[in-house]
Order: C-alpha cells, then sequence, then structure tokens
C-alpha cells in the first residue's frame, strides 16, 4: 500500500474508534460550530429566493471544503508529514461521523419505551428526527426511530466515509457540511422552500453512493439478505428522498419490520409509501436490531472506503500529489 493510502487507512479507522469511544461530545463539538457560522451567514444573506440560497451552500459548504484542502497541503509540507496527515485524517474522521451518538440516542428512546415512559421517548426523540413527537404512540415512535437510525447510517456514518475515500479530509469535511446545510434549510417549510433549494440538492447528490452502499451493506449484513434485497428492489424507488428509500427500505426488509406511512413533520401530515408492506409492526426491540445492524453496516463501509481509496485516488488523478515527497 502506498504511505498516502496507509495514511488515510490510519487516520479513518482511528477516527472510527474514536467516535465509537466518545461519541460526539455535548460542547464544542466541530459540526456544532459549523452550524453557528452557518447560521450566522444565512442571517446576512438570507433571501427567498434560490439564487440566494446557492450562494448560502457555496459559502458554507465551500469554504469548508477550501478550509480542509488548505489544511490538507499545509500538513503535507511538515516534516514527518505522515503522522501528521494520519492524525489531521483521523481528527476529521472523528468530527464527521455520528454512528455512536446516533445508537446512544436511539438506545435512549428504546429504553423509555421499554419502560413505558412514554413521555420521555417524545422528549428524546426530537434529538433524532423532527417529526412531531406528542401525536405519535409507542409504536409510531419506535418506527420513527429504526426509520432515522437507517437513514441516519447512511447520512453521519457511510456517506463520509465513502467522500472521505474519495477526498480525504476535504471529502470528509465537505459532505458534513453539505449534510448539515441540508438539515438546517434543506426542508421545505415556507421559509426555506427556494432558499434551501441548492442545499438540498446538493445534498441528494452527495448521499447518493453512500446510501447505495449503504444498502448494499445492510442487505449482506443483516439477519435476511434475501428480505433486504427485495424490499430494496420493490420499495426503495417509492420513498420520496432518493436516498432515504433504498436505505429504509433495505433495513426494513433485513429486520423483518414495516416502515413508512402516515407522519407529520413541522404541523403538516405526509402519507409515504409502506416500505416491505409485508413485515410486521415495529416494536421497541426492533431498536436494538436497528442499531446493532447500523454499527455493522458501518465496520463494513469503513473496510470498504479504505480498500477503494488507492483506486479512487487513480480515477480522480491525485497520487502524485499525493505521494510527493515519499514512498
Amino acid at each position: 500500500m502506498r504511505a498516502d493510502h496507509a495514511s488515510f487507512a490510519c487516520g479513518a479507522a482511528l477516527g472510527f474508534l474514536g467516535d465509537l469511544a466518545t461519541g460526539d461530545p455535548r460542547r464544542g463539538h466541530p459540526v456544532a460550530a459549523f452550524g453557528r457560522a452557518a447560521a450566522a451567514v444565512e442571517r446576512r444573506v438570507w433571501r427567498d429566493h434560490r439564487g440566494y440560497g446557492a450562494l448560502h451552500t457555496a459559502l458554507c459548504a465551500g469554504g469548508v471544503a477550501a478550509g480542509a484542502a488548505l489544511l490538507t497541503r499545509a500538513v503535507r509540507g511538515l516534516d514527518g508529514r505522515r503522522g501528521a496527515e494520519a492524525a489531521l485524517t483521523a481528527a476529521a474522521t472523528w468530527a464527521v461521523l455520528g454512528g455512536t451518538s446516533l445508537g446512544r440516542e436511539a438506545r435512549a428512546v428504546s429504553g423509555a419505551l421499554a419502560a413505558g415512559d412514554l413521555e420521555v421517548a417524545r422528549e428524546r426523540l426530537p434529538h433524532l428526527c423532527g417529526r412531531d413527537p406528542q401525536a405519535l404512540d409507542g409504536p409510531r415512535i419506535a418506527r420513527a426511530v429504526v426509520e432515522s437510525v437507517a437513514e441516519n447510517t447512511s447520512d453521519a456514518v457511510v456517506g463520509a466515509l465513502v467522500w472521505g475515500a474519495v477526498g480525504g479530509v476535504p471529502g470528509l469535511m465537505g459532505f458534513r457540511a453539505v449534510n448539515t446545510l441540508d438539515a438546517m434549510v434543506g426542508h421545505t417549510s415556507p421559509c426555506y422552500r427556494r432558499f434551501g433549494w441548492a442545499a438540498a440538492r446538493l445534498d441528494d447528490v452527495a448521499g447518493w453512493p453512500g446510501a447505495r452502499l449503504t444498502a448494499v451493506l445492510a442487505t449482506l449484513a443483516g439477519p435476511d439478505p434475501r428480505g433486504a434485497w427485495r424490499a430494496w428492489r420493490r420499495d426503495g424507488r417509492r420513498h420520496p428522498s432518493p436516498n432515504a428509500g433504498p436505505v429504509e427500505a433495505s433495513f426494513a426488509g433485513a429486520l423483518g419490520v414495516r416502515l413508512g406511512g402516515t407522519l407529520a413533520y413541522g404541523g403538516r401530515v405526509e402519507h409515504r409509501p409502506v416500505l416491505n408492506s409485508g413485515g410486521r409492526p415495529v416494536e421497541s426491540a426492533d431498536i436494538e436490531r436497528a442499531v446493532r445492524l447500523s454499527r455493522r453496516v458501518g465496520v463494513l463501509a469503513l473496510g470498504v472506503s479504505i480498500a477503494a481509496r488507492p483506486a479512487l485516488s487513480a480515477l480522480t488523478g491525485r497520487p502524485r500529489a499525493l505521494g510527493r515527497g515519499g514512498g
């Protein structure tokens, strides 16, 4: 393995382990700092216009990717650059991954449901998704959590690792910036229907490869590969999100449960297609099964990203530049 690829492999693995060990800190997380900065830019440039939304997305996501590229270039000019590159990759990987915190929040809701404390489960649900929790009973809360675990496995773990394999630290940081912007302004509320259009479309494009890899890995790693494959092929395209559909359908088939249906966001009701209609309704115990499947998918995605890094570097024409100064 070339030294530059070894640096990425070591750094990505260390960052992944760091997320497993610590999760997201309650204060001072880089993604939270980015969110505050993006909100400040939004206050200055917001107009009910797609062009201003595109400007906001370019300034925020482009600024993060450019800054990460400059930092990477600076690190490569240091003595002992291989260790420094690995350390930078480890820090970036830890910062962008959210698998451990995802599992922690999902289990908190599961524990509340198991204890029969519906109010606590409703209080915890907004930590995972933007649905209105007050009208949800226990099974619908459990379904919302499983759907959120599936979707965020792609957004907060696999997608980031895919773009890390493609673009190194700028890919890691840029993807998380795009995904965060989509969560902030990419929804279809009246305030963001036009302004958030660019962030939402860019997130669809950036999330496409990670979502497909997540569906593949959930199919391979789940307890029912055939069921996952059937649900993905039959129902994945029926979901209104081009990326959440394959992921949620494959998780539904793998776990043998039924996802989708009626839900409420921000006061509006949506009637989404049912995914894996032959499955049973979600139970609170299925949350733990979904978290375990998410963890297996994340580990496999780490291995795939490390293995694919040399080929992706060759395709993007970067191996010479990355290999400067050492063998």
